[in-house]
């Protein structure tokens, strides 16, 4: 399998890491994350011939996690915080001058940032962005986007 992209717009709030949580309860009340279709037994189930089985809803995003492994979620709910160095769970901001160099300026509004799929291209599985969009110089929204972990 191969990682999958993901990526939404919230409206602009100052307090990012507050509108990253919000984000994530957001998309795991609507349900719009991966969950594997079956369950393999444990390893006594499968002695015993046990068959693989539909999964009970995860009541969580922790559990929303856990249930998919090592594949993840393949959306938001995989990344757990914002920090300013890119790591495996974590948003980071796209620096001020990687926005200039792909996109010409460092306050981008919304319809430049749909139209550059650049931005994801020196981006690893695991691994999350953000930046502000602006409309007519004012911080507009947030941008959030990623690669699943598989």
């Amino acid at each position: 399998m191969g990682a999958h992209p993901w990526s939404y717009f919230v409206p602009y709030q100052e307090n990012i890491p507050a509108a990253l949580e919000a984000l994530r309860k957001q998309e795991f009340q609507a349900g719009r994350f991966y969950q594997p279709p079956e369950v393999q037994p444990g390893f006594f189930g499968r002695l015993l011939g046990r068959p693989p089985r539909k999964p009970d809803p995860p009541r969580n995003i922790p559990e929303a996690i856990k249930l998919t492994g090592a594949t993840g979620t393949r959306s938001i709910l995989d990344m757990e915080r914002i920090s300013d160095t890119p790591d495996y769970g974590v948003v980071s901001p796209v620096p001020a001058s990687e926005l200039r160099r792909l996109l010409g300026t460092d306050q981008p509004t919304r319809e430049k940032i749909e139209r550059c799929e650049k931005l994801y291209e020196d981006l690893d599985r695991g691994k999350g962005i953000y930046t502000i969009t602006y409309r007519q110089g004012k911080p507009d929204g947030i941008f959030f986007a990623g690669y699943s972990y598989d």
